[in-house]
C-alpha cells in the first residue's frame, strides 16, 4: 500500500462523537513513550501527523486521520500514565474501553511494545482484556533500530512464552524501527489486504 494522502479529522473524548460513517478503522495504542507518534507519522510519510513529544501522555484523546481517502487511522492515548478509572483494573482510561467496546468501525487495534524492555505487566493485562472482549489485534514492537537483531529476537520470543500463558498461539505481530523504517512496508500490506478483503465481501463488516 502506497499513502497518497493522510489528513486530520476530528480528536475528542467522547466515542460518541467519533466519525459516523461507515469507513474501517485501525487503532493504534500502547503505553506512554512507546513511540506511537514516531510510528504514525513513518507509516503515514508526514513529519508531525501525529504530535510527538519527550513527555509521557502527551496523547489525550481519540484522535482520527483519513488515510488514502479509505480508512481512519486512529491514535488512541496511551495507558499506563495518565490519571485511570479505579474500575477496570486500573489500567487505562475509561473512554478508551468504551471505544473498544462500542466501535463497531474498529476492525483491528495494534498493540505498541518498546522491544527494548522485557515483558511489561501493563501490556500483558491489557492484550488479555482485549483476548477477552475478542477484539482482533495485532502487535507492533517498536525501536528495533536500538536493540541487535539477535537480542530483538530475544526479547521477541520471552514475550511470546508469556503470551502463551493465556493464549493458545501468540497474536500476529510486528517489528519496526520508525528511524529505519523497519517495518513499514509489511505493516501496511497488512492492513491493505484487509481492506481489499472487506471491500470484496462488505458481508464482513462488522457495522453492516
Amino acid at each position: 500500500m502506497q499513502i497518497k494522502t493522510a489528513e486530520f479529522i476530528v480528536s475528542n473524548q467522547e466515542v460518541f462523537r467519533c466519525p459516523k460513517n461507515q469507513i474501517p478503522e485501525y487503532a493504534f495504542i500502547g503505553r506512554s513513550n512507546v513511540g506511537k507518534s514516531s510510528l504514525i507519522n513513518m507509516l503515514t510519510n508526514q513529519k508531525s501527523l501525529a504530535k510527538t513529544s519527550g513527555k509521557p501522555g502527551k496523547t489525550q484523546l481519540i484522535n482520527h486521520f483519513m488515510i488514502n481517502k479509505e480508512w481512519f487511522l486512529v491514535d488512541l492515548p496511551g495507558y499506563g500514565y495518565a490519571r485511570v478509572s479505579k474500575s477496570s483494573k486500573k489500567t487505562f482510561q475509561k473512554f478508551i474501553i468504551t471505544y473498544f467496546k462500542e466501535r463497531q468501525q474498529l476492525i483491528s487495534a495494534f498493540v505498541l511494545i518498546d522491544i527494548r524492555h522485557k515483558p511489561q505487566s501493563i501490556d500483558l493485562a491489557f492484550m488479555k482484556w482485549l483476548g477477552e472482549y475478542e477484539i482482533p489485534f495485532s502487535i507492533i514492537f517498536t525501536k528495533a533500530d536500538k536493540l541487535r537483531p539477535k537480542t530483538v529476537d530475544t526479547h521477541v520470543e520471552s514475550y511470546k512464552n508469556k503470551l502463551l500463558d493465556f493464549w493458545e498461539e501468540t497474536p500476529n505481530y510486528f517489528i519496526t524501527s520508525s528511524t529505519n523504517y523497519i517495518g513499514k512496508e509489511v505493516l501496511l500490506k497488512y492492513i491493505d489486504s484487509i481492506n481489499n478483503e472487506l471491500s470484496i465481501e462488505a458481508n464482513k463488516l462488522p457495522f453492516q
